[in-house]
């Protein structure tokens, strides 16, 4: 899992369009470096996301990063009209290792928008996989992520 915020939480992505080319480009990049996301979600100021790493290793994932944030970061200072403004701040990443982490973690990123007040269903926020889920997972599987606890989880999100 990896949760990302910009500097001093600052929300820079502040328009539809802005967030349509991050959630855009952190699935493009993803699929770049061979990252299969199982779950994500995108903010004016943060994101997080849950992945499948490639079947070489994680050792990749530093540089998906980099990429993701340089590119963004200077394609957001062109649509702003602002040169080498510090966009991202830092990223934190787990390695997920418990069966009942990967689902409680699953959830937490879908619903992720109504924890943050965006939306009263996380479907309803187009900047997630919530509904990407829901349409493509069985209603079994989305019942059992959906039904695990999240309030426990220690995740860097106070954005």
């Amino acid at each position: 899992m990896v949760t990302a915020g910009t500097y001093k939480k600052t929300h820079l992505f502040n328009t539809e369009g802005k967030l349509q080319s991050l959630c855009g480009g952190l699935l493009k990049y993803a699929q770049k470096y061979e990252w299969q996301l199982q779950a994500w979600a995108v903010f004016a100021n943060h994101y997080h996301f849950v992945a499948s790493s490639p079947d070489a290793g994680a050792e990749n994932l530093k540089g998906l990063i980099r990429e993701f944030h340089s590119r963004s970061a200077r394609w957001l200072n062109q649509q702003d009209g602002v040169a080498g403004r510090k966009v991202w701040h830092n990223y934190w990443d787990s390695q997920i290792t418990y069966e009942a982490s990967y689902y409680a973690r699953l959830n937490y990123v879908h619903q992720n928008a109504v924890k943050h007040g965006l939306v009263p269903v996380a479907n309803l926020y187009r900047w997630c996989s919530a509904s990407w889920f829901e349409q493509k997972a069985s209603r079994a599987t989305v019942k059992t992520v959906y039904s695990f606890k999240t309030d426990l989880l220690k995740i860097e999100d106070d954005f």
